[in-house]
């Protein structure tokens, strides 16, 4: 009798020891600590600086100056210096990248907006780092990072060349170093943001990609990004 008590308490103690045995192979119970700023910040660096090209769905929101727009559509990203904002929701919407200027066009406006690329300073400046040798850490002042949900993490900074605009840039990242939202609040309180999905690398795009023709009879006029 003693013998079948003890193996029924044995039998209640397994459950127990299994959870302990998990517990203690988790990375909190084992002590691991977190990565620093800027060891996620190198992470995120070493895996865009092995693409040449991406290919990434986004949808974007913009609250401020009375608006609140929702939109989505595909990115598109080559190694030098070019990337295609391909919008689906406005349809036609477009802003393309192609090295030496940034076009900004929805079917229906009177005009085609032309911006020297080292005068961009929209959310999309500071994805330009991807276009060519990530170093992400010299990008955003202040650098500092929380952690978020689902493994993740936020890299939170102000892109150079920006205070005068921008309070700051949030980077949300996993562990692997993989972008998977954007967010720019401005000092007027306005909020971009971006979410990424569904990354493909080293995808096989058109030739043309990156090159833009204004419609027949639409002018273009060098300005500022609309909002």
């Amino acid at each position: 009798m003693r013998d079948l008590h003890t193996r029924k308490g044995q039998q209640r103690c397994w459950p127990f020891l299994f959870l302990g045995l998990v517990l203690l192979l988790t990375p909190e119970a084992r002590g691991a600590t977190a990565p620093s700023a800027a060891q996620l910040a190198a992470t995120v660096d070493h895996h865009y600086n092995t693409l040449h090209r991406l290919r990434v769905d986004f949808t974007e929101a913009y609250a401020g100056m009375g608006m609140d727009r929702h939109e989505k559509g595909v990115l598109l990203l080559e190694k030098p210096g070019r990337m295609r904002w391909n919008y689906a929701e406005p349809a036609g919407k477009v802003f393309v990248l192609d090295g030496k200027f940034g076009w900004f066009y929805t079917p229906g406006d009177a005009q085609v907006q032309q911006i020297p690329a080292k005068k961009l300073d929209d959310l999309r400046s500071p994805l330009r780092f991807l276009l060519g040798h990530a170093q992400l850490a010299k990008e955003l002042d202040g650098l500092t990072m929380t952690p978020a949900e689902n493994g993740e993490f936020r890299l939170l900074g102000v892109p150079k060349g920006m205070e005068q605009r921008v309070r700051s840039l949030e980077v949300t990242v996993t562990v692997d170093g993989t972008i998977h939202a954007m967010t720019l609040e401005e000092l007027d309180g306005s909020r971009t943001s971006f979410v990424f999905s569904g990354e493909e690398e080293n995808p096989v795009l058109a030739a043309g990609t990156f090159r833009f023709v204004p419609p027949a009879g639409v002018p273009v006029l060098e300005g500022t990004p609309p909002v």
